[in-house]
């Protein structure tokens, strides 16, 4: 099946070009982005800012800065579709390979933080990279401090009462156990107020794809995110992922993964659940959870066809469209 073409009342036909926030980090929200760029939309990005590990979690304790990686994959997918933009998204993730200290470390993330550094504000060298990139959209942090995860879990085959603590974004990614629930540290941390400003001015919020306990959930549990996700006058749709994540959401169902966003903010309301028909293992369970969010399932092929576990951004946006076409007429 070819991909769709993109045409309609959101390419460019629109008189005033729609405001999206996209939440979330690492390869599910660059999933979304990829997507979101193909149409006439303002895009902001708002960005974890929890992970612990490699060349983020590296730079995050030598220098007590934000781990700039999924801030920069986020650049990266908005880049400009022309040499210069495709030139510099492949700087940006382009990662060192040595037996010394630079080994594993990446371009994007060095630069990052040598802005931050020169700026002494992390909004201002993230803004200062969307222009050298030509980026279609502002990428933000989610918190002005960085965060960790702790995780409560329960191992397989342990007694409903026997749970344990798990803390760290790579700890809880990695681990062969049951995810309960989690938050963040430090308890209620200080949102980015321009993140904050995003949400409450947007038309549309998308939630999702991505590690559903690690990139998703987390930007429920900033206080002032939260308060905005709640009060905003936008539409807010999550997206699924295509398949549970080894470790962290293997064998939950597309439902359950409902329900915990519920769990986790029981005053989220939101008005369209995207799913892909393969993520689909029991309809009307997945419609019912929807309908607990107050929210209407639209299941449509956003997949890749050769049968991996990634999103096609042309499917994506054909399905963005549809849906924030509806949301408007």
């Amino acid at each position: 099946m070819n991909a769709p073409s993109l045409s309609g009342p959101l390419f460019g036909q629109r008189r005033r070009t729609l405001r999206v926030v996209a939440l979330g980090g690492g390869h599910g929200l660059a999933a979304s982005l990829s997507a979101l760029r193909h149409l006439d939309t303002d895009i902001t990005a708002v960005v974890t800012v929890a992970d612990n590990g490699g060349s983020s979690g590296r730079l995050r304790d030598e220098l007590g800065v934000l781990p700039p990686g999924d801030l920069r994959q986020a650049l990266a997918a908005l880049c400009s579709d022309d040499k210069w933009g495709r030139t510099w998204a492949r700087v940006l993730q382009h990662r060192f390979t040595s037996a010394g200290a630079l080994h594993d470390h990446s371009v994007g993330n060095l630069l990052i933080v040598a802005l931050w550094e020169l700026l002494d504000d992390h909004v201002d060298g993230l803004d200062l990279v969307g222009e050298l990139l030509g980026s279609r959209g502002r990428v933000l942090p989610m918190s002005a401090v960085p965060l960790d995860i702790t995780a409560i879990v329960r191992d397989q085959g342990a007694p409903d009462s026997a749970t344990r603590s798990v803390r760290g974004q790579v700890e809880v990614a990695a681990m062969d156990a049951e995810v309960l629930s989690v938050r963040l540290e430090p308890d209620a941390p200080p949102a980015r107020p321009e993140a904050v400003a995003a949400i409450r001015d947007a038309d549309w919020l998308v939630l999702g794809p991505g590690s559903w306990f690690t990139s998703v959930i987390p930007h429920l549990l900033v206080p002032e995110l939260a308060s905005a996700l709640h009060d905003t006058l936008a539409r807010r749709v999550v997206v699924l992922n295509l398949a549970g994540q080894p470790g962290e959401t293997e064998g939950l169902s597309a439902a359950t993964h409902l329900d915990l966003l519920a769990a986790h903010a029981p005053d989220l309301r939101v008005e369209v659940v995207l799913a892909d028909p393969r993520a689909v293992d029991d309809h009307e369970a997945l419609t019912a959870a929807a309908q607990r969010l107050q929210a209407r399932l639209v299941v449509h092929q956003v997949g890749v066809t050769d049968g991996s576990a990634r999103h096609d951004p042309l499917r994506l946006a054909s399905a963005f469209e549809q849906i924030m076409k509806q949301g408007i007429e």
